[in-house]
């Protein structure tokens, strides 16, 4: 019975321990999402409002405020999930210092007890009486040895006191530590609900004074989509042409004929998926992987296959794995695309102003290969970033690493 009493609270134990490390984990987990965000906005402040100068407000602004106010809210998200985990932690807490400040109330009560029977029996003559009284030698040893017992448990229910204390003591200050936190993290969620409800504010205004040029604005958004289409299916075109040519002499294939050598580069870049660099030092991601709605007009669908980041002016553009310049492709309407062969995986760097390499090149990882285009009425810098395994699409978010 003992025996399955001990296992009972060593896995009680064990359950408590394990509940904390996760809470722990969480909590970091949390702390590490939220500085994200917060340097992810510091940077969309630095890199797409930083240089607005005095002009006409555009749908451009909407964007990009709308950018801004989707990662605020993630922001409160995670916030208000780290007050709920404090919420439990305080509950929990709470219910230590009860359980505590009973324990420590009874050995208090019993111990109060105990000092009053050796007041009873305080003198040592009492207690040697006690002794000699005793009608056998071994009675008096046993007696002896009550004696010595009886000490021993007094100074180890004294002990038990402090410990008590210490630990009541450790919880009331852990609760008021959590309770600050909780404040001050409330206090964060007003401030930011405060921006964001300004910056909503701010993005309707904008919409508002622009509603009759709305229409033109759309089709503006569905001619770029066009335009991109456009220049997606060249790149596809392309590839598959140049896959056509690797397999010259031999049965037709999707995939390109390699060396070696190629073969390695290939396994190598697949090693790296998720530690990729980024193509650029600094930058925001400010359109996703895929097919979404625009952020201002939402029946207008984008469609993508790669991830646009906005960055500095002027700058320069990084290969993000070692390979060879597949193509330099320069579209009548639009700015200079790279494209470089990783064995059958091939990136591309598009939105150009310069650019530095030609057909046929080898490259080390992070060379530089151009520069950014700097759009002239808006004052932003972008470059559109894609990732293809042979000529299908992948999502660049699940390649580079986290900025």
């Amino acid at each position: 019975m003992k025996r399955i009493t001990k296992l009972s609270v060593s896995i009680f134990c064990l359950l408590i321990f394990s509940q904390l490390i996760i809470s722990q984990t969480t909590r970091k987990q949390l702390e590490s999402q939220k500085a994200a965000i917060q340097k992810e906005l510091k940077q969309i402040n630095e890199l797409l409002f930083k240089n607005k100068k005095q002009r006409a407000e555009t749908f451009s602004d909407i964007e990009k405020l709308s950018l801004k106010i989707e990662r605020k809210q993630e922001f409160i998200k995670l916030t208000n999930k780290q007050i709920n985990l404090l919420n439990k932690d305080l509950q929990e807490n709470q219910k230590k210092q009860d359980q505590l400040s009973r324990e420590l109330s009874q050995v208090r009560s019993a111990y109060k007890e105990l000092i009053l029977q050796s007041y009873k029996a305080r003198s040592g003559k009492n207690r040697l009486m006690f002794v000699l009284s005793s009608e056998t030698f071994f009675q008096a040893f046993k007696r002896t040895q009550y004696i010595k017992q009886y000490a021993v448990y007094r100074k180890a229910q004294a002990n038990k006191i402090l410990k008590l204390s210490e630990q009541l003591n450790k919880i009331k200050e852990e609760l008021n530590e959590r309770k600050l936190i909780k404040q001050q993290l409330l206090n964060d969620n007003r401030l930011t609900q405060k921006s964001l409800e300004n910056e909503k504010k701010q993005a309707d205004k904008i919409a508002f004074n622009l509603r009759k040029e709305e229409k033109k604005y759309k089709k503006n958004i569905l001619a770029k989509q066009r335009e991109r289409t456009r220049i997606d299916k060249q790149i596809d075109k392309l590839i598959r042409d140049a896959i056509a040519a690797s397999n010259k002499n031999k049965e037709k294939s999707d995939s390109f004929t390699l060396t070696p050598e190629a073969i390695a580069l290939e396994k190598n870049f697949e090693l790296n998926k998720g530690k990729l660099p980024w193509p650029v030092s600094r930058g925001v991601v400010i359109q996703k992987f895929g097919t979404q709605p625009h952020p201002v007009v939402k029946t207008a669908k984008i469609k993508s296959n790669g991830i646009v980041i906005a960055t500095e002016t002027s700058a320069k553009v990084k290969t993000v794995f070692k390979g060879k310049v597949l193509s330099v492709l320069s579209f009548k309407g639009s700015n200079p695309t790279i494209l470089i062969q990783h064995g059958n995986y091939i990136t591309a760097y598009k939105n150009l102003y310069k650019v530095y390499v030609a057909k046929g090149d080898d490259l080390q990882s992070g060379e530089v290969i151009g520069e950014v285009f700097t759009n002239s009425s808006t004052g932003e810098s972008s470059i559109q970033f894609s990732i293809f395994k042979r000529t299908t699409a992948l999502n660049p978010l699940s390649w580079i690493l986290k900025m």
